[in-house]
């Protein structure tokens, strides 16, 4: 069998993390595949390890806009996959307008199925693309026949959205790359920290509406005026409004300059060792799918205080200790739980790391392309089961649903 991946709409951030860690880890022939090919821009591609069975197929249109992107799927990609002789397609993108079946989608965005989120960024260019998003991932999601979510939230979420879903669905959580792994190290005392060598908070995440970097700035702000001596570092790309109230609101703290660093994107490569220096992490997102960065710092062995909202408590469970991430007061509290009581950290670093340890990519590339063979068996046969010369990499009946 063949494999067509269609990466165009795959830019920037957990989606291309996604792509790169799946056919890293990926065994295709262990599934019947003997061939993969990858459309996408040159961009993504590049980033892609070269696999002897992996063909990557970079077309400069893929480089445009997302207009420019959607005509090539609407034109292009169906004939390119019939000339790969492809037996599936994978859209892990979320959004296809393309006329080639059989396909399995992905959710990975849950911007565009939470309204309350969607309201942050007004009546703006941003808000626009994701309606425009979300009409194409509900009809796409409608359509496709199989639908990959990382989350229970996700499934739960998107269909309450979109209404039933008809396609054979899976939840496959995605994996943490080794490097980032690292057991708890010994809690220091925050008695022990001083300005010369404060007590360390990470936030790893793009500066965006959602992200409530400024939040996280306010509530240091109000535990550095209880004498806490500490230093939150943040680490991400910007988006160029939210960029400009997180500077606001670090003008606004006095002192705030010396205490809150800024540092903009650092290559993926040298992230884990930001993690690996932190004394402790923020997660302050209001909106996820399955949160990568948020994975990353418990693998790290961090203890984390983080969002309640979204899918946070179905990854973390009672590894972290939690706050409403537009309450900076809340926030405030929880952070300075860890801070005063090293055994609380320890234990939450210990429960995080435990937990993190279950996610593998390994595992998301056996359950994904498992899946993809069995969508493949089904179109064969013509109902929705296992093809019956797959009964080692059937799915157990909790991980699929037939809507």
């Amino acid at each position: 069998m063949r494999l067509g991946i269609d990466a165009s709409n795959l830019r920037q951030g957990g989606g291309v993390t996604h792509l790169i860690e799946l056919l890293r880890a990926a065994h295709p022939e262990e599934h019947g595949f003997e061939h993969v090919v990858v459309w996408g821009g040159a961009d993504t591609l590049d980033r892609l390890e070269d696999r002897a069975w992996l063909k990557k197929v970079s077309e400069p249109v893929l480089q445009g806009s997302l207009l420019a992107r959607l005509h090539w799927q609407w034109r292009s990609l169906a004939s390119r996959a019939r000339q790969e002789r492809c037996d599936v397609l994978f859209i892990p993108g979320g959004w296809h307008v393309g006329g080639f079946r059989p396909f399995v989608t992905m959710s990975q965005n849950m911007l565009p199925f939470e309204w309350r989120e969607m309201t942050r960024y007004g009546l703006s260019r941003a808000f626009l693309r994701l309606v425009l998003l979300r009409c194409l991932q509900s009809r796409t999601f409608r359509a496709a026949d199989g639908l990959v979510f990382l989350t229970q939230y996700a499934r739960r979420t998107v269909g309450k959205a979109i209404g039933s879903l008809p396609a054979e669905t899976v939840v496959v959580p995605h994996g943490v790359p080794r490097r980032f792994c690292r057991a708890p190290r010994e809690q220091r005392c925050i008695e022990d920290c001083s300005a010369e060598n404060p007590f360390r908070i990470l936030y790893v995440s793009t500066v965006d509406a959602y992200k409530h970097q400024w939040q996280v700035v306010d509530a240091v702000a109000r535990l550095r005026e209880k004498g806490y001596p500490l230093q939150l570092i943040l680490i991400g790309s910007a988006y160029s409004s939210a960029l400009k109230r997180l500077k606001g609101a670090m003008r606004r703290q006095v002192g705030c300059q010396r205490c809150v660093s800024y540092r903009g994107a650092i290559p993926y490569a040298e992230l884990a060792d930001s993690y690996h220096q932190a004394d402790a992490f923020a997660f302050a997102s209001s909106c996820e799918n399955l949160p990568i960065i948020l994975l990353e710092a418990m693998a790290a062995g961090l203890p984390i205080a983080c969002s309640q909202r979204g899918p946070m408590p179905e990854v973390a469970r009672e590894a972290v200790v939690y706050f409403d991430p537009e309450d900076p007061g809340a926030m405030a509290h929880a952070l300075e739980q860890l801070i005063l009581d090293p055994v609380l950290r320890a234990t939450k670093a210990k429960d995080a790391f435990e937990r993190a340890s279950r996610y593998s990519w390994r595992e998301c590339a056996e359950q994904t392309f498992r899946f993809l063979r069995q969508v493949v068996g089904d179109q064969c046969t013509g109902v929705r089961e296992a093809c019956p010369s797959d009964t080692e990499g059937t799915l157990t009946p909790l991980a699929v649903k037939n809507a």
